[in-house]
């Protein structure tokens, strides 16, 4: 990777700026590490939306000011990671699978702290007491140390969304702090994945992890009225791109990466497909002769039409090497430092490269970027692949110091 600095952000580009985080467990420092290079960045957030750990990090960025979101990060993460932070990191190969494992299994059997832990013993007893595996009552009070949520819910730089799925109705809601105050809560339910974790009660409703109905908030941040016109990042944790598995364990982490990246790209390219034929409604209206605009049919046909533009960044985890079936269970020190670090790298690649500079074409109202997809499959510009996005321009990269292309990516 170059010195080179990311391209200054014209004033002709005044799209309001948006962060969507997607759920997956210990992969979520990844996020953090991408937050970290934005937090120095022209693009600002102004509106963060989460799910699951999604939710947790997006809570931290917007409980805090500017100036300590960073911290406040690290120092979450420093602390569920505790337990491991005397273990060596281990060089790639065997002994960092069984490095792996020994983390998953030990957060599997014990918890992390400051998040969940077992049921004790004694609740087995009563085994139709019990809905799930562990407890994150101590998870509240983490974030009543590292959310200040009264500046979420009074602060105007930064609007918060967190979604979670009511177990009753199946119904998907958005907790969202231009519409409600927001609470710690609404913030566990989020990230209450069952049979794992409880239900978390609000309002006299019990709500699950909004993972289980949608792993990405993407289309609640797009699809808002009124709408206005954005360049939303869009961090995910599960790679679309894989190897055919050679084992059961990379069978099980490979099926988890098809199904949640899989319901992350349909999402995407639906939302592609809908913001466009907005644009072509626009653009018909335009076209009609003045009988036949004012007609009933074309208002109401109008009201579906758009002007709005959107740019979508896709920064997504790739890990070089497999990582195995619980490797959102992987809370060791080292994995989450490699994942932070990873995060940041990627994102200040994408950042020096700015796609999204590159003037639109009329008929897009969505574009969608994936620099570190191009820069490993060795193309050096964004294509036209449906997976990948659209775009004008072409990317020049220099990619030193990246790993060499795994077949992972």
């Amino acid at each position: 990777m170059t010195n080179k600095r990311p391209p200054a952000r014209p004033r002709s580009y005044e799209k309001k700026v948006g962060l969507v985080l997607q759920g997956g467990g210990a992969l979520g420092s990844y996020q953090a590490g991408v937050y970290e290079a934005l937090a120095s960045s022209e693009y600002l957030p102004d509106w963060i939306a989460g799910i699951s750990i999604g939710a947790i990090n997006a809570a931290i960025i917007a409980g805090n000011a500017p100036e300590h979101r960073v911290q406040r990060l690290l120092n979450f993460w420093d602390d569920i990671t505790a337990t491991t932070k005397m273990w060596p990191s281990a060089p790639a190969g065997p002994l960092a699978t069984w490095q792996n494992r020994a983390s998953a299994l030990t957060t599997v059997m014990f918890g992390q702290p400051g998040f969940f832990m077992p049921r004790p013993p004694q609740d087995w007893f009563s085994p139709d007491n019990c809905i799930s595996y562990y407890i994150t009552s101590s998870l509240k009070g983490t974030l009543e140390r590292y959310v200040d949520f009264d500046r979420i819910n009074s602060a105007k730089d930064m609007r918060l969304s967190v979604g979670a799925v009511n177990v009753r109705t199946a119904q998907f809601a958005y907790f969202d702090s231009e519409k409600i105050t927001i609470r710690p809560e609404h913030v566990m339910a989020s990230g209450a994945l069952p049979p794992a974790f409880p239900p978390v009660e609000i309002d006299g409703e019990q709500y699950w992890d909004g993972g289980l109905f949608s792993n990405t908030p993407l289309q609640y941040m797009v699809d808002y009225y009124p709408r206005r016109s954005r360049l939303i990042f869009q961090v995910d944790l599960f790679p679309a791109h894989g190897s055919v598995p050679d084992n059961l364990d990379e069978v099980s982490e490979r099926e988890k990466d098809v199904r949640y990246s899989s319901r992350t790209r349909f999402a995407t390219d639906m939302l592609r497909e809908k913001h466009d034929v907005r644009h072509a409604i626009n653009e018909l209206h335009k076209l009609l002769p003045p009988e036949i605009a004012n007609t009933e049919q074309a208002k109401r046909l109008y009201e579906y039409g758009c002007v709005t533009e959107m740019d979508v960044v896709q920064l997504i985890y790739r890990p070089m090497e497999p990582q195995g079936a619980l490797k959102d269970f992987q809370f060791s020190r080292s994995t989450m430092e490699a994942r932070w670090q990873q995060g940041l790298s990627d994102a200040q690649t994408t950042l020096k490269a700015s796609p999204w500079l590159a003037p639109t074409p009329k008929e897009l109202g969505v574009r969608v970027f994936d620099v570190m997809h191009e820069i490993l499959v060795g193309t050096g510009g964004l294509s036209n692949a449906s997976d990948v996005g659209q775009s004008e321009g072409q990317v020049s990269l220099n990619v030193r110091g990246r790993p060499p292309l795994s077949p992972w990516q």
